[in-house]
């Protein structure tokens, strides 16, 4: 008796499952366009229409998901947090001193900023402009994040007692620019961007020389020792 209905539900069920696969995919449809867009035009060109020109849809089509390129521009910026959060917040569990935590924090990003250098570049390019937000939720998540594994560093007295806030200001801030000038030379290397960056938080502009001292000689950044710790 149960089964009629039951061979009924089968067909709804199908049918629904294909409408959010294609919910999914025009969505990312548009996501791609839009990036591709954007590195071509620049964003403070890219229209909306550009964008969807880009894609096989109508233009009610992109409507049904955003309303703006502003709104795309943050769907892209959370989808790149999302993807680089896990891998940061695992390799700094695994730190067991203050050097690990800064190296493993600016290497991972670096690498992954030169792996995926099209939306790394769409999300620099347009937070010039100033209508954009910056504070998308996943992106404040990630923030958040950092800040609450420094704290967690702290607890472990992996860091002295500094300012969380403050501390995670500062990385994010190194994190984006020396980002954005190792993109602009040739080969990228995000060794050396990360060694210059942890070199710079653990000691200070003191502590480069010796770095650049200690690079000259074939040693590795890692081999550098702080007081910090």
């Amino acid at each position: 008796m149960d089964s009629a209905p039951m061979r009924n539900d089968l067909p709804r069920a199908a049918a629904a499952g294909k409408r959010e696969q294609t919910k999914v995919l025009n969505r990312q449809l548009i996501l791609n366009a839009a990036r591709q867009v954007f590195a071509e035009l620049g964003y403070g060109a890219a229209t909306v229409r550009d964008i969807i020109r880009a894609t096989p849809l109508a233009s009610g089509t992109f409507y049904n998901y955003f309303k703006s390129k502003e709104e795309v521009y943050q769907a892209i910026r959370d989808e790149v947090a999302l993807a680089i959060r896990p891998r940061l917040h695992d390799e700094r569990m695994k730190a067991s001193t203050v050097e690990e935590f800064i190296s493993c924090t600016f290497r991972t990003f670096f690498e992954y900023v030169a792996d995926d250098r099209m939306n790394f570049r769409t999300i620099r390019h347009a937070a010039d402009n100033t209508r954009v937000r910056m504070d998308t939720p996943e992106v404040i998540a990630g923030f958040e994040e950092l800040r609450e594994d420094i704290e967690r560093a702290i607890s472990k007295n992996l860091f002295p007692p500094v300012d969380p806030d403050l501390l995670m200001a500062a990385i994010v801030g190194v994190a984006f620019e020396v980002s954005e000038r190792m993109l602009k030379t040739s080969p990228h290397d995000p060794k050396a961007a990360a060694d210059f960056a942890t070199a710079l938080f653990l000691g200070g502009v003191r502590a480069l020389p010796e770095m650049q001292h200690h690079e000259e000689s074939g040693e590795s950044n890692g081999e550098l020792k702080s007081d910090a710790a």
